[in-house]
């Protein structure tokens, strides 16, 4: 095993910065996700740790070794794309020990590698199978299972369960979370879902424009986002975003939204709050509360509502302004109805709005 240093790591494609300036240390045996928006440089990175695309800038190191001039062929890495690029022509057998045998392992040890992980990942039954037989769960097991009978590493997926539909992407996410646990192999993830970030990883990156915003445990990205991008980005629904202003309060500061006041847990001296300053607040949905009232309660509009079982998302404005609240699913609540609605003065985040660093 190894772990990964991203150290000023930059890639150009002509005028186009794909990653930019991009640092970051992965520890050994860690399990890290990358996620962020299409074109944000996520699957770049990882082909850049693999070998397979040359850096324009900065080094990688595996451990205390310099593999920035290596090949993928040595640098010990295993991988797991989108395009599975099973051999259809070949048993499971022979697809899962084809890099065994162009590697020159005998063939003795090749069977008991390819048996031990065919035992790992349920598929001993499917070993004499052609791909064409398998369901798109089983592949994905036969393309996971290729890879970890070279002994990786490090093992790299790119968007691995893109193409398998949402229960099947929930029951492989579980076996990659038991597999890591079992070999420890350190993991780097690709993926455009920020829920599977977030169950799945030791640490997250979050990247936009070839950048990363944030690499930190999931709960820190989902309490304490660096700036706006993060907070919108990670969480479902995605964060309320409003207007506002701090205000001098009688014994601390006030967000004005226009429509209510919030009272901030600090006072105007608070260094990174000006007075009357535009900022702008967000709120994540499960801090809103309906049928509440108090001295900072407003009412509301409800739009509509979506059941999803558990909860409620409940579509509502007020003074022009959209936001969702997440409710509990026996809650009854109707489109068109007025509530009064407040929102949990410790859980907001205050924002600059010209460059969208968290300031509170």
């Amino acid at each position: 095993m190894a772990s990964i240093g991203l150290n000023t790591v930059g890639k150009r494609y002509g005028e186009l910065q794909a990653v930019d300036n991009v640092n970051a240390k992965i520890q050994d045996g860690e399990f890290i996700c990358i996620v962020g928006p299409s074109g944000c440089g996520k699957t770049t990175t990882l082909r850049i740790i693999a070998g397979l695309e040359e850096v324009s800038s900065g080094d990688v190191m595996f451990g205390d070794y310099n593999v920035t001039s290596d090949p993928p062929k040595e640098r010990n890495v295993g991988m797991v794309f989108q395009n599975l690029a099973l051999y259809p022509h070949m048993t499971v057998r022979e697809n899962m020990g084809f890099g065994l045998k162009i590697n020159n392992v005998p063939q003795t040890e090749r069977k008991d590698r390819i048996n031990n992980a065919a035992k790992m990942l349920d598929i001993e039954g499917l070993l004499d199978r052609n791909p064409g037989e398998l369901s798109g769960g089983q592949q994905q097991r036969v393309a996971i299972g290729r890879t970890i009978v070279l002994n990786p590493e490090v093992f790299l997926l790119d968007e691995p369960l893109a193409s398998l539909d949402a229960k099947l992407r929930v029951e492989i996410r579980e076996e990659l979370q038991e597999l890591h646990r079992q070999v420890g192999v350190t993991t780097v993830y690709v993926t455009h879902d920020q829920e599977q970030a977030m169950t799945m990883s030791d640490r997250v990156i979050v990247m936009k424009d070839g950048r990363i915003q944030q690499f930190a445990p999931p709960e820190e990205l989902y309490n304490n986002p660096n700036n706006e991008f993060v907070a919108h980005f990670i969480g479902t629904p995605s964060m309320n975003f409003f207007d506002c202003k701090v205000i001098e309060g009688d014994d601390s500061a006030l967000a004005d939204l226009g429509f209510t006041k919030i009272k901030l847990d600090t006072d105007t001296s608070n260094q990174n709050l000006v007075l009357n300053k535009n900022l702008r607040v967000g709120i994540r949905p499960e801090h809103i509360n309906l049928r509440t009232i108090n001295d900072q309660s407003f009412e509301s509009n409800v739009k509509f509502v979506e059941p999803t079982g558990k909860d409620k998302i409940v579509h509502l404005d007020v003074s022009k302004s959209e936001f969702k609240a997440i409710v509990s699913g026996d809650l009854d609540i109707d489109s068109n109805e007025v509530v009064n609605t407040s929102i949990s003065p410790n859980k907001v985040h205050l924002f600059d709005p010209d460059t969208g660093s968290c300031i509170y």
